[in-house]
């Protein structure tokens, strides 16, 4: 049981608990088959596609987990919090609801789509830059002066048990169907939703090997799975996936990285175009390109997964902006 979110970790029965606390407000996102996908990568393929789940991205889970359990005497107050448009549309959407004010923190290069989305959402959007400004400093100057609460994008129980009920729900779902997953592949940032989706699988698939997902120049996690000890990504690398840029692993989630993560891969920005591109054309799914990441991983280490059995692919979000996403649709589909 949870008791202090910025110091404990989740376990299973705190993921049981919050699919329960998020039921009515998060969508359950079905697994879905693709023949097409299953001849490309040459062995059976699920895809979990949370860019279908309440805000496009499946951060309304851990948000509206975290933020509905404040109680009532604090939430006058307000929530505080950072990111580059998912968890700030998640939050939002989660206070909206509740009734509470929000103010989230977003670098002034998120794509603009997200940002005016937080707003139309109710949330106030403070701008930063992203190379000399840290969000972290703002954001606690107004949680000094606001007393409001902060809910961090990943480094809180409560927000990866509610990001973890994405594995509860495949792993359940793929239980039915009578399917073991060999293998998992999941992006990562902050790693709040690998580690929600390992804990679950630690619970209910232990055999599963959980593979993260990174875009190229942003592989903290890769490299701090290795080390042993985290380590941070090299100031000033840019990435289309602007979703994924978060400079190290987050504290608490990098302890259940070290325990259930196998390794991972990472994908470039054409990789990571081409999987945009196949998820449209051929699955008809709009996937952005942080949440596309695990796709492009399986596309380009096909042999690898493919070895291991049936693979589950988590497609975290759809936020994407339409320039962004046009250019990526014109390329031809990997094959």
């Amino acid at each position: 049981m949870i008791t202090d979110p910025l110091r404990d970790l989740p376990t299973y029965a705190d993921v049981e608990d919050a699919a329960q606390h998020i039921k009515g407000v998060a969508v359950h996102t079905p697994l879905l088959r693709f023949e097409v996908l299953d001849r490309i990568v040459g062995a059976p393929v699920w895809i979990k596609p949370e860019m279908l789940q309440r805000t496009g991205s499946f951060k309304i889970r851990g948000a509206w987990n975290r933020i509905s359990r404040i109680p009532e005497a604090d939430r006058t107050k307000g929530v505080v919090a950072f990111s580059s448009g998912n968890h700030a549309q998640g939050v939002a959407e989660s206070a909206k609801l509740l009734g509470i004010k929000a103010t989230i923190v977003m670098p002034s290069d998120a794509p603009r789509g997200k940002i005016e989305s937080t707003r139309k959402r109710g949330a106030e959007v403070r701008l930063y830059d992203r190379l000399n400004e840290s969000r972290e400093a703002i954001a606690a100057e107004l949680v000094k002066a606001s007393g409001a609460t902060i809910v961090r994008p990943f480094d809180d129980a409560w927000i990866m048990a509610g990001q973890g009920t994405v594995g509860l729900e495949a792993a359940r779902e793929a239980a039915a169907q009578g399917v073991a997953f060999g293998s998992l592949i999941c992006n990562a940032s902050g790693g709040g939703l690998l580690a929600g989706v390992a804990v679950a699988f630690e619970e209910l698939s232990p055999s599963t090997e959980v593979y993260v997902a990174e875009p190229e120049g942003h592989d903290d996690l890769i490299r701090s799975l290795v080390a042993k000890k985290i380590i941070a990504n090299a100031p000033g690398i840019r990435s289309i996936a602007d979703a994924l840029m978060s400079p190290e692993p987050g504290v608490l989630t990098f302890e259940i990285h070290k325990r259930r993560v196998k390794g991972g891969f990472t994908a470039s920005n054409d990789q990571l175009k081409d999987a945009m591109s196949l998820a449209f054309h051929h699955l008809k799914l709009v996937v952005e390109p942080g949440g596309v990441n695990a796709l492009a991983v399986l596309l380009n280490h096909r042999d690898y997964f493919a070895s291991r059995g049936p693979v589950l692919v988590v497609l975290s979000g759809g936020n994407v902006d339409a320039e962004l996403f046009s250019n990526a649709i014109a390329r031809s589909p990997p094959t």
